[in-house]
């Protein structure tokens, strides 16, 4: 029996998936899960349980660590973990790449389909060199819709760093009549009593609150609330949407009115109001009073620290925001972003903060242009071969600082906003197999993500589509390319 390449088993096996796929979890489909954990734990090492390389982030905080950790946290002397032998080889630079004109010959047509509309843009690149092997447009800025998020999570990365956590706190004025909810930006900050990814709890910061205003004998407070760390309006230019909150340094479960975590939801008007009103009936449970209802405030100089909670790691901001493609966190990541590079804290601040980040990275920015970092905003431009070159950069092993950006792509077939695509057979073959991030606004739709082809080598793409007249049959054909790409040996 001839033996097969890693790539083409896992297209086999993902083949028998889609014909088999159910509500429930199949036999094919938990086949490839594993072969696919294979080659991810291969070429990417130990993974914790929120889904970032414990290795990588370790090493992203101190190059002399050895040991693994969680998002951000770090045993002193924790040892090396130990090393297994290969079972199927990484991709990298020992097995060839894909030739341009083999590659031109599988996507040339494929680009060609006018269920893309008019107005369209390809980028396919080698990881391991950098070197672009397909381009169609790819230096034409389009609207990227949400793949701006990609540019938000390097940015941001690279700015604040991976481990950066965004506190909220509550401080006491010195006359100690004003107690402060003080928001810093934390959009996954949570007042639910489950917490199922580590975020920041309201409900924490009223024990350690509550506690040090009985130890100073304060039974009874005024509340109020300060978000002053932003400025600028901070209502989206989409205006009142429920696919975001409005852009505030302090709300709870992103201001959410039901149970949902992710996706468009209805949303409080004041999102800022509404999670003071939260924390002052947790501190009354607590046996701590608070006078009327909260007002906007501002803390003074002497105004005294008197508790904190962090939120999980940015690494873990970024990953949940570009598997949910969550709006919420790629504003608060893009404002996170300005407040490190010092810029103004709005969304012009953010725009320039995120470009000027790119910039020291060598990036591609002709005609690039960001006016939000969610990627809802339609003057929003970027190129394919910027996409790419994000990527490219993100798969480089000397910055595993931006190792996230690539563990947070959603898995076709299976995680975020791809769990539901790749059904048609035409592409079904990239199932398991292509991790990407999407991009959907009316009239416009994006793919840019990363695929290990069928001889091994790991290859980042772009495609962008502007006026497709179907938007299922745009992202049908987006899917099909990068399936195309995946199953490519195209030598």
């Amino acid at each position: 029996m001839p033996e097969l390449k890693a790539s083409q088993l896992l297209t086999s096996v993902a083949k028998t998936a889609a014909l088999t796929k159910t509500k429930h979890v199949t036999v094919g489909a938990t086949a490839v899960g594993l072969a696919l954990a294979a080659v991810v734990a291969v070429s990417a090492g130990p993974w914790d349980a929120s889904g970032q390389r414990k290795a990588e982030a370790d090493r992203a905080a101190s190059p002399e660590a050895l040991g693994g950790a969680h998002h951000g946290r770090r045993a002193p002397a924790a040892p090396a973990a130990p090393s297994a032998p290969a079972v199927l080889a990484a991709p990298g630079a020992s097995v060839p790449g894909p030739t341009r004109d083999a590659l031109a010959e599988v996507l040339d047509p494929l680009l060609k389909d006018a269920a893309l509309g008019p107005h369209r843009a390809a980028a396919v690149v080698d990881a391991v060199t950098g070197e672009r092997l397909y381009g169609k447009a790819a230096g034409d800025a389009l609207t990227p819709a949400s793949t701006t998020k990609i540019a938000t999570a390097v940015a941001a990365l690279t700015a604040a760093g991976p481990d950066h956590r965004i506190a909220t706190r509550t401080k006491l004025e010195k006359d100690g009549k004003e107690l402060l909810l003080v928001g810093g930006g934390d959009p996954t900050l949570t007042a639910r009593k489950k917490n199922p990814y580590g975020a920041a709890s309201l409900r924490d910061l009223a024990d350690d609150t509550a506690a040090a205003l009985k130890k100073d004998g304060m039974t009874e407070v005024t509340l109020t609330y300060d978000t002053s760390l932003y400025s600028g309006p901070d209502t989206h230019p989409i205006g009142p949407n429920e696919n975001l909150a409005r852009v505030s340094p302090l709300m709870a479960d992103e201001a959410r009115l039901d149970d949902s975590g992710s996706g468009p939801a209805p949303r409080d008007g004041d999102p800022a109001a509404a999670a003071a009103r939260t924390f002052a009936g947790l501190l009354h449970d607590r046996g701590v009073r608070t006078k009327g209802d909260p007002v906007p405030s501002k803390a003074s100089g002497q105004a005294e620290d008197l508790a904190k909670v962090e939120s999980p790691p940015l690494s873990a901001l970024v990953e949940r925001m570009l598997t949910h493609s969550d709006n919420d966190i790629a504003e608060a990541l893009a404002r996170q972003t300005a407040i490190a590079a010092d810029e103004s804290h709005d969304f012009d601040g953010a725009g320039a903060a995120v470009k000027k980040q790119l910039k020291k990275l060598g990036l591609p920015l002709a005609g690039a242009r960001f006016a939000d970092g969610s990627g809802l905003d339609r003057n929003d431009k970027v190129s394919a071969n910027l996409l790419t070159g994000l990527l490219a950069k993100a798969a480089d092993p000397h910055r595993p600082e931006l190792r996230p950006v690539l563990t947070g792509l959603p898995v076709a077939g299976f995680t975020g906003t791809l769990s539901s695509r790749y059904a048609d057979p035409a592409d079904a073959s990239g199932i398991g197999l292509v991790r990407a991030k999407t991009g959907t606004l009316t009239g416009v739709n994006t793919l840019a993500g990363s695929v290990v082809d069928a001889d091994g080598r790991l290859l980042v793409f772009a495609f962008m589509t502007e006026g497709a007249p179907a938007p299922q049959a745009a992202q049908a054909g987006l899917d099909r390319l990068a399936s195309s790409v995946a199953n490519c040996g195209c030598r």
